[in-house]
């Protein structure tokens, strides 16, 4: 089955049957968070109603604590930047609307107020500096080549595994100086980590530990040598080399770690799979950029702000305040729904479609704002531009030939398959 339909009739009735259900259903029962609505892509009509009707929601019907939803554009904005009234501190909960388990809470420097949290973000920041991403260009384009030579034709496979995981996979293993054949470790350990009881990623409690210790036993084994090595190029070592996280302990070393990981891993390998299945979906934009290859400087932001690879991002309120007219107190977790504020008519013009040429791509919340602005956003961005410029000189069109399968989380905003075919 070829896929050139704008909305497939299956996709419409399931957005349909969804819109019924949420504006059925009485606000105080809302439960946006619900990974289910993600998996099925079923999650947008519900945040459409509470832009329209409460963009301050407080949810007391989830399996999980009371959390507030924040939905609109500019009320994200607010929190995103007000980090004296609301805190990421993995102490008081971290960056998840839901607590870490006890034993998975590490610290790391997304999960941390000031001044500690510039502190060790700086460490690492000079791996993103114009100057290195001139370097890291080169060798992504070298990769980018040579996986997408090695792609087949006219048969169908899964763009997940064979470009997206392992394009991000490779630049991961260089960051880390990681040994590049044991690289998949590095993509295991992500979605472990960020992986839900009912995901199916792990099959008990038991083996989500063991693997996560294997992740911590290997790392540190690492961070060893490179402690005892002159400083070199690569995260680790940097990390390693820096007053601010030389002496971390175990638990921030991890944290440290796995937000790396887990950062330089899901969000551009999603947002390269979601740019696919976007010009499946809207075969008009994918024409027009066949047409006109320069578009790919603009299309690269919109593909990020319409995939919205990190769904939400969780704040624990410092002191009593107020958004939207309704009283959040101290202690309460608020989560910013990027994905909803990325939809918000108020601020983006027509937001529910994807427009490749948009005036001000720009405008959107994916990688968050104030301290906690994603370090890594320009390399994200740089990896996704070479793969299109590369895509573009070698294939006509890639077809989505089925539905993709999606992760089961309200976090992570991805896919686990997009069947795909390359027409020969």
């Amino acid at each position: 089955m070829n896929v050139h339909t704008a909305v497939r009739p299956d996709k419409a009735e399931r957005l349909a049957r969804a819109r019924e259900e949420a504006y059925s259903t009485p606000l105080k029962d809302f439960h946006p968070g619900k990974p289910k609505l993600f998996q099925d892509d079923t999650l947008w009509p519900w945040f459409e109603r509470l832009r329209k009707e409460e963009p301050v929601h407080y949810c007391t019907n989830a399996p999980i604590e009371p959390y507030w939803s924040v939905v609109k554009y500019n009320d994200i904005m607010t929190v995103d930047t007000s980090h004296h009234l609301f805190s990421s501190d993995a102490a008081l909960g971290g960056i998840n609307i839901r607590d870490a388990p006890v034993g998975y809470d590490w610290p790391s420097f997304i999960a941390m107020d000031q001044p500690k949290h510039s502190s060790q973000r700086k460490t690492v920041s000079p791996m993103f500096t114009p100057t290195h991403l001139d370097e890291l260009a080169k060798l992504i384009r070298q990769r980018t080549i040579k996986v997408l030579e090695g792609l087949p034709r006219n048969e169908t496979f899964n763009w997940v595994d064979r470009v997206s995981i392992e394009l991000t996979t490779q630049m991961l293993a260089t960051l880390f100086d990681f040994p590049f054949e044991e690289r998949r470790k590095l993509t295991r350990w992500s979605d472990v980590s960020t992986a839900l009881p009912k995901s199916g990623v792990v099959s008990s409690p038991e083996e989500r530990r063991r693997e996560m210790d294997e992740c911590y036993a290997y790392m540190s084994k690492l961070w060893n040598e490179r402690v005892n090595a002159p400083p070199k190029n690569d995260l680790l070592s940097m990390m390693a080399h820096s007053p601010a996280t030389r002496h971390m302990d175990p638990d921030n070393l991890m944290g440290n770690l796995i937000l790396l990981i887990v950062g330089g891993n899901d969000t551009t390998r999603n947002t390269m799979t979601g740019s696919v299945l976007a010009l499946n979906e809207n075969p008009d934009q994918y024409k027009k950029l066949r047409e006109n290859p320069d578009l790919i400087e603009s299309m690269v932001p919109e593909v990020i702000r319409w995939q919205t690879p990190l769904a939400h991002m969780r704040r624990t309120a410092l002191v009593d305040t107020e958004l939207g007219g309704k009283k959040i107190k101290k202690g309460d977790r608020v989560v910013m729904w990027y994905v909803s504020g990325n939809r918000d008519e108020e601020v983006i013009e027509k937001p529910d479609e994807f427009i490749i040429d948009r005036a001000r791509p720009r405008t959107h919340l994916s990688f968050g704002f104030g301290i906690h602005r994603c370090v890594g956003m320009r390399l994200a961005e740089l990896q996704l531009r070479i793969v299109w410029e590369e895509i573009l000189q070698r294939f006509e069109r890639i077809e989505v030939v089925g539905e993709p399968k999606r992760i089961y989380s309200s976090f992570i905003k991805g896919y686990e398959t997009l069947p795909v075919r390359i027409p020969g």
